[in-house]
């Protein structure tokens, strides 16, 4: 299989980076994002694309013409209303590769939608963030044509690998991973901002830091935690949700991932009230932006 034409739908973050490392390497890529139909943020996605070297398509349909495989990189929220649309459009053969982070029954709702018009589904969980090491980000793949992608991908500088010939358990493995690393995130940043109201902060990083040598507490992870927060807490409470469904499907009640649920959606809205956008923000500091949320409204 040659992956010479590759659709992304969904240009933010994670697509963004992908769609342009792959056309670095000379794959052509399509791309469409459903906030094109917003005439304010249009300009910024004309210019990315522009930098990125992808042609940017004013429809989903659009994008997938004519590509080998579609990778959906949009919200949780989205990815099954993105699987149906794409199903309109889809041609018997293509691949749909699905790297968004929702519960296994999701995937499976997905993937009968994808198979139902001829499509080839391939459920892809996304094990890191994507901004660091970018292509080479570790992806799980499941599905009866995993093993064919994993290769072609492999072969344009992925890092994938294949743990399952069914769909869900790659998607499985990711939302019982977002419990623990959501949570300390979220944990974290309600540890942290406790203590800095009693004045506490100082000795409880240092505590951490002897119980947890070898993470960083005492220095940029605190940080990096909270910023994960405070820049994707929207979209990470929207994963937790998933990963509530996730759980609850398993016979567990969710009592924690519910609670993380609140905490990442709550530091975003807290952010929003003050009117701040994460940008303001940079470089991050988890004390200053502590300190702007508890700043009267007139300071």
């Amino acid at each position: 299989m040659t992956l010479d034409c590759i659709a992304l739908i969904g240009f933010g973050e994670a697509g963004g980076i992908l769609a342009s490392d792959l056309a670095a390497k000379g794959v052509a890529v399509q791309v469409y994002d459903r906030l094109l139909d917003n005439p304010t943020q249009r300009p910024a996605l004309e210019t990315k694309a522009t930098n990125a070297g992808v042609r940017l398509c004013d429809s989903a349909a659009e994008a997938i013409a004519g590509a080998a495989l579609v990778i959906s990189a949009v919200t949780a929220g989205s990815a099954l209303d993105v699987a149906k649309t794409a199903a309109r459009t889809l041609q018997p053969g293509q691949l749909f590769m699905d790297i968004n982070s929702v519960a296994p029954a999701t995937k499976q709702a997905a993937a009968e939608t994808i198979d139902a018009a001829g499509g080839r589904y391939v459920d892809a969980a996304v094990m890191a963030p994507v901004p660091p090491k970018r292509l080479q980000t570790p992806i799980l793949l499941g599905g009866r044509d995993a093993a064919e992608l994993s290769a072609a991908l492999n072969a344009c500088g992925f890092a994938t690998c294949v743990v399952a010939d069914e769909i869900g358990v790659a998607s499985a493995i990711k939302m019982c991973r977002s419990v623990m690393i959501k949570g300390l995130e979220a944990l974290t940043t309600e540890c942290l901002r406790t203590a800095q109201h009693y004045g506490a902060e100082t000795e409880v990083l240092a505590s951490l830091h002897k119980s947890f040598p070898s993470m960083g507490w005492d220095a940029e992870l605190p940080h990096y935690l909270i910023s994960r927060v405070a820049e994707h807490g929207r979209r990470r409470a929207e994963e937790m949700e998933e990963v509530a469904e996730t759980v609850r499907a398993a016979g567990i009640e969710p009592q924690m991932s519910q609670a993380i649920v609140q905490t990442q959606r709550g530091l975003v809205g807290a952010i929003a009230a003050r009117g701040l956008r994460y940008i303001d923000l940079e470089p991050f500091d988890w004390q200053h932006l502590d300190a702007l949320l508890r700043a009267g409204p007139s300071d």
